[in-house]
């Protein structure tokens, strides 16, 4: 037995427990930042060995992309170029209700924004999207479903002002939101899921907590298993492994 061995199988079981739904791919990254020398072979024979278990794989499935201008086809091809932005309900522990508003960037796959209210109305929608274009720049298209809060007149007239155009997946076909939909099944199944909230300023607090993780920390299968915005912790070497540090001291100030 390799002498660190017990060090590693005690991390690895900690990683697992805090992050329940990852499989042994994830906390093998995630034991990589954190200095540990393993290839994923070796974290998942001792993951069996630990007797975890992995996540159930989705099955595969094909994309649609065509060259037509369809909601579903335009495929991202740049930072900025495709935003997607989405709403999502639950509850506080009394029983009232909570509406969470998502935003991503397609093409980089990063968390832009999540609001948390008891309510959000379309000016609120423009007052996310007016700061978020003002800090980050102006995307090429925006993708949504048809719900009211979407296709209101005002939404609309404001996006074409500045010239942004709108994308509105067809009723019923949330799968032409793709990127969006991956993104709120992770928030749900990862977060929502998993922890009751007492007030909406916890509710708050975790979600923002969650989205920085998302995004500086979390590994991505589809970037490499690198999370989507790395350079938001620290500079990131061409070539070299990503230095750990702790996720909720990097950006604690954020959240006081």
């Amino acid at each position: 037995m390799p002498s660190d061995e017990p060090r590693l199988v005690r991390r690895m079981v900690a990683l697992a427990s805090a992050y329940g739904r990852y499989g042994y791919r994830r906390i093998a990254v995630l034991l990589r930042q954190e200095g540990f020398r393993v290839n994923h072979k070796r974290v998942e024979r001792l993951w069996r060995q630990e007797g975890l278990k992995v996540p159930r794989r989705m099955p595969k499935r094909r994309r649609l992309w065509t060259n037509e201008a369809s909601c579903m086809r335009l495929r991202p091809a740049h930072r900025d170029h495709v935003w997607s932005y989405d709403f999502m309900a639950d509850r506080t522990s009394d029983g009232r209700p909570l509406r969470l508003l998502t935003l991503l960037d397609e093409y980089t796959r990063e968390s832009l924004s999540i609001d948390v209210a008891r309510r959000l109305t379309s000016e609120e929608v423009l007052e996310r999207l007016g700061q978020l274009f003002v800090d980050r720049g102006v995307p090429v298209y925006l993708r949504s479903d048809n719900g009211p809060e979407f296709v209101a007149r005002a939404v609309r007239e404001w996006l074409g002002r500045v010239g942004v155009r709108t994308l509105y997946i067809e009723p019923g076909s949330p799968w032409e939101n793709g990127y969006l939909e991956s993104f709120n099944g992770k928030l749900r199944d990862e977060l929502l899921n998993v922890e009751i909230f007492d007030t909406l300023l916890e509710a708050q607090v975790l979600v923002e907590r969650w989205r920085i993780h998302y995004n500086t920390m979390r590994p991505h299968s589809a970037l490499g298993y690198r999370p989507p915005a790395p350079e938001a912790i620290l500079p990131w070497p061409l070539g070299g492994e990503m230095p750990y540090q702790k996720p909720m001291a990097i950006h604690a100030a954020a959240l006081t």
